[in-house]
């Protein structure tokens, strides 16, 4: 059986592990709420709502396609623009495609981000492993414009931060949902881990400062998962009511 991620992928190792996933959710949710395309996200009313629930709707989708053999993660990824399509339709416009490759450049960025903040720092290669198994899922939706390698990548990356990133009053809203879902301090954990993996240009916009408290608290985390206490860590900063989807985001490869 041919998988959409060769099962020896370094895409395989990032996405399998509870921890990793959290951080390009932390990273994934500042970024959204600076993007210009965010009301798309409030159109049907289901981020505002439910913010976390619906970042990890995102998670859940890039991981079932990571893991998935080739033929379920095209199927995968037709119906994840179907469920766009259908809002476009009850909008009555189209979702421009920079927003498309936003999201997708996230997916990029903040797997290599989160991966060497917590592991190690990735290889050429390993990064363009990254960059082609996502690469291969816009490519599916039908993105136009997309660079080849992650080396042309990056520079458009850069512009699309540049261009397609502004503080509104959504952004504000949606840090008020954030932390209203998640109470202070766990809301704290989340924006100090956000400056550990968000772009130069993103901590500029939201006023966040180089220094995070997490950067204490990671090479403590990393000795707990050497003797098997970072559940613990888990559970105590963690929403109870996520606790079954974050225990499903370990995977064995």
């Amino acid at each position: 059986m041919q998988f959409f991620a060769k099962k020896d992928s370094i895409v395989r190792q990032i996405w399998g592990k509870s921890d990793t996933v959290l951080f390009i959710f932390a990273g994934a949710s500042a970024e959204f709420a600076i993007n210009k395309a965010v009301d798309w996200l409030y159109f049907t009313g289901k981020l505002p709502s439910d913010p976390l629930g619906r970042l990890f709707s995102t998670v859940r989708y890039a991981k079932l396609i990571v893991f998935s053999s080739m033929d379920e993660a095209n199927a995968s990824i037709d119906s994840l623009r179907k469920i766009h399509g259908a809002v476009e339709q009850n909008r009555g416009a189209t979702i421009p495609d920079w927003a498309y490759r936003d999201v997708l450049f996230m997916l990029i960025h903040y797997s290599i981000a989160s991966f060497e903040l917590l592991e190690r720092k990735l290889t050429d290669d390993e990064k363009e492993e990254v960059y082609n198994v996502f690469y291969r899922v816009g490519a599916r939706i039908g993105l136009k414009e997309l660079p080849l390698t992650y080396i042309e990548w990056l520079p458009v990356r850069e512009e699309h931060l540049i261009e397609n990133l502004q503080k509104s009053d959504y952004t504000d809203d949606l840090f008020k949902q954030y932390r209203k879902h998640l109470g202070a301090v766990r809301y704290l954990v989340l924006t100090e881990g956000q400056k550990l993996v968000v772009p130069q240009y993103v901590k500029k916009l939201l006023n966040l400062t180089n220094f995070s408290l997490l950067s204490i608290v990671i090479p403590i985390y990393k000795f707990s998962r050497i003797i098997k206490l970072d559940k613990l860590f888990k559970n105590i900063i963690l929403p109870s009511e996520y606790k079954s989807q974050i225990d499903d985001l370990d995977v064995k490869t």
